[in-house]
């Protein structure tokens, strides 16, 4: 009851969205400094049939596959190899961990609102290719055309202003850059973004809805996420952060499942000469095709 009702009113209350959101993960981050496995902050990905074929991930991940398999679906629509890549909401940063070990980019950008996890992230990930930076969305501290793609995935709900952030996401990449995002919405909020995504200067080439993958994902996890939760949260707070973290029984599964939520995954691109998709228009469901295997066409 409590966590709905907070989430009633950050719906209502951009401002108090986006400082509640901050304040929260500015606490996880500071208490939780020392839970270095804690890396990954999303609901996850599997594939609808248990006969696909698995992500081949290093023993270490293994305990995050399907944290780490949202983020292979997400940038797997382009190739990432030799690219210089932005994460905004990066949070603990094991996303961008994942993009700069498995996927071969020339550099992995993370940047995140909450000072601390940004600091975890420093102890955690370091790597000659990847840094980590704080900073707002809704106001991006990179020159214009620095990226060549900008990832945000499970982020963009906590802010304040949507349509300054994908301003700022088009300000950034370079022509040609792909934006991947992917993130989930109440049906009731689903035109707003849609809307949002039409008006904003990117063109939007791919629209899938990805919700009952992300279900799947939840249902396979469950247990670990629980069992996860019981090691770190004290008892009195179990219940909120089993919310938080989507385990069985709670809200976000329990909505995925009756559709009142939906995860979309989009990709879309700086190119004007691109033909636009309309927020109204359907893509055939996991029609998931790589878009563009050519190598950068500027130097990196």
């Amino acid at each position: 009851m409590l966590a709905s009702s907070i989430l009633w009113f950050m719906r209502r209350s951009p401002g108090f969205r986006r400082w509640a959101w901050q304040t929260l993960h500015q606490f996880l981050g500071r208490k939780y400094a020392g839970v270095h496995w804690w890396t990954f902050m999303n609901y996850g990905y599997a594939a609808e049939s248990d006969d696909a074929e698995p992500l081949a991930l290093a023993p270490e991940d293994e305990q995050s596959r399907m944290c780490a398999q949202l983020y292979h679906h997400v940038t797997s629509a382009v190739d990432i190899a030799g690219r210089e890549v932005l994460e905004v909401g990066c949070g603990r940063g094991g996303g961008s961990s994942y993009i700069s070990r498995y996927l071969a980019p020339n550099h992995v950008t993370g940047l995140d609102i909450a000072t601390s996890q940004i600091e975890f992230c420093h102890r955690v990930h370091g790597n000659t290719i990847i840094e980590f930076i704080a900073g707002s969305a809704e106001n991006l501290p990179f020159d214009n055309e620095s990226f060549d793609i900008v990832v945000n995935i499970e982020s963009s709900f906590c802010y304040g202003d949507m349509s300054k952030f994908l301003a700022q996401v088009n300000r950034v990449l370079r022509p040609g850059g792909y934006f991947l995002f992917a993130d989930i919405r109440l049906v009731s909020e689903m035109a707003q973004l849609l809307a949002e995504l039409d008006q904003c200067p990117l063109a939007l080439i791919r629209r899938e809805d990805i919700s009952k993958n992300v279900l799947r994902a939840l249902e396979l996890d469950s247990d670990q996420r629980a069992a996860a939760a019981a090691g770190i949260i004290p008892k009195l707070l179990l219940r909120i952060m089993h919310t938080f973290m989507g385990v069985m029984g709670t809200r976000i599964p329990t909505l995925l499942g009756s559709g009142e939520l939906i995860y979309y995954n989009f990709v879309m691109r700086k190119d004007a000469t691109l033909p636009r998709l309309t927020g109204a228009e359907n893509i055939a469901p996991n029609a998931h095709n790589q878009i563009d295997r050519k190598p950068a066409s500027r130097p990196l």
